[in-house]
């Protein structure tokens, strides 16, 4: 058995390395959020998150960020692009395509993937409860629960979804590896944003970061799964 696993290995090629990769980003993404939902639930690193947001202000006026004032501009708009309304339209116009396209497959993809990350995100919103952060003042307007943050989680599913359908349509490997470092970095700016905001807590972020790449990541295993390999 173990010298079969090593010559199945030995002769693997890139879709190998994609499943395999894909297997512990889930692992790795589940394993994250149930630690830092730990960490939360015990405050464990509450006064270090207080800290490193306090940073990010001014030390005479918290309600003035540490840098330019055209930065909490800045940080709104990046915020922006991981909200509900800027996903979900997104995700609407893709969905339009693909269909166009009669590709089913994909647009069962994105419509499951988006449709259920949207619904998990709001059922662990309400599972934890967490308040938002009072440390610093807010620079954009909250409504719900802080953890996890849902710009982070419904951002790293979707960006990283539509990255990873771009590069499985390229040939190129670079441009397999750009399409996905792209969505990474948007999920990671995002995610900065609503700290820099004072929104979120650190791990309200990093919690919507591992939950959002583990449901992108398992939504696209399964579809994976029950695709047709071509003939």
């Amino acid at each position: 058995m173990i010298s079969r696993w090593k010559t199945y290995w030995k002769n693997a090629g890139w879709n190998e390395f994609v499943l395999f990769a894909s297997v512990a980003a889930l692992c790795l993404g589940v394993w994250l959020f149930i630690h830092v939902a730990s960490v939360v639930r015990h405050e464990t690193h509450l006064e270090t998150e207080t800290r490193f947001m306090r940073m990010l202000r001014s030390p005479e006026n918290p309600g003035v960020p540490a840098g330019p004032l055209w930065l909490v501009e800045v940080g709104r708009d990046v915020s922006a692009v991981g909200g509900a309304v800027v996903v979900i339209t997104l995700s609407l116009l893709v969905i339009g395509y693909l269909a166009m396209r009669r590709q089913w497959g994909r647009v069962a993809l994105i419509a499951g993937t988006v449709a259920g990350g949207y619904v998990l995100s709001n059922v662990l919103k309400m599972s934890f409860d967490r308040a938002r952060p009072d440390i610093v003042p807010h620079l954009s307007q909250v409504h719900s629960a802080s953890f996890p943050s849902g710009h982070s989680m419904l951002s790293s599913l979707v960006y990283l979804t539509l990255g990873a359908l771009l590069a499985q349509a390229s040939d190129r490997r670079r441009e397999k590896i750009y399409f996905v470092s792209v969505a990474f970095f948007l999920t990671f700016m995002i995610g900065l944003s609503r700290v820099f905001l004072g929104v979120h807590y650190p791990t309200d972020v990093l919690a919507g970061w591992s939950a959002g790449t583990a449901w992108a990541v398992a939504c696209w295993l399964v579809a994976a799964r029950f695709t047709p390999k071509p003939v």
